[in-house]
């Protein structure tokens, strides 16, 4: 089933002669549960693509879908709302409040939204069991490291049990063998919960934790491919 659905998509920053096209004409489709990553030199158009895609930005044209809702049919609350409740997000910087602890960071985008009940709590630290953190969970921010860190991260992006998962150069700021199992986790929460993974990564061997590879340059879709499992190992 089609989860994520574009369709002639542009978008084009400034005006006149001071015209950009970050992305030009984009048609694809990401299946549920199928981990993408998406690579491309730097201006080829993946941030933009990622940010249209977490409706944190509008298209200049073209049509974008999202388990079956014209995002651009939706008002701002809807939006706000949609992402809310239908999207995950991951950093290469982790955007922790080093103030609060492992569980409060992750507990947060509950709390903004509304009163954090007993399953809400019950449900976060059930998933930084998840994530390999059970033994961390009071720990504040500062006192864990890299990789522990974007564990929380992603256990703050789950939280709220999105359907999309969307991840920015997510071991951008980690060593190989910590950005590894941030991918190995990236990779089997995307096969247990069944949910769909958008990766972008500058990184050939990150990519190869996704099912596919779409390559941009210029803003267009210069190819796309099947990642052979063997290229992980």
């Amino acid at each position: 089933m089609v989860f994520i659905e574009l369709e002639n998509v542009q978008k084009i920053y400034g005006a006149g002669q001071a015209q950009v096209a970050a992305l030009r004409d984009v048609t694809l489709s990401i299946s549920t549960g199928e981990f993408v990553s998406i690579m491309g030199p730097s201006g080829s158009g993946k941030s933009t693509l990622l940010n249209l895609v977490s409706a944190l930005d509008v298209p200049t044209s073209g049509s974008i879908r999202i388990d079956s809702v014209d995002i651009g049919t939706l008002s701002d609350d809807e939006l706000t709302l949609f992402r809310r409740n239908k999207i995950g997000l991951v950093f290469q910087f982790f955007n922790l409040l080093p103030t609060l602890d492992a569980f409060a960071n992750v507990l947060l985008p509950i709390q903004l939204s509304r009163r954090a009940n007993q399953e809400d709590k019950d449900r976060t630290k059930e998933i930084l069991r998840e994530v390999g953190l059970e033994k961390r969970i009071h720990h504040k921010t500062t006192q864990l490291s890299g990789g522990e860190m974007q564990r929380v991260a992603i256990a703050r992006a789950l939280v709220q049990n999105p359907k999309l998962l969307l991840a920015d150069e997510p071991t951008g700021n980690l060593d190989t063998k910590t950005g590894r199992d941030i991918l190995q986790l990236l990779r089997s929460t995307c096969d247990r919960r069944g949910m769909t993974v958008v990766m972008v990564t500058h990184d050939r061997q990150a990519a190869n934790w996704g099912h596919r590879l779409i390559q941009l340059q210029d803003g267009a879709i210069l190819g796309t491919e099947t990642i052979d499992p063997q290229h992980r190992l």
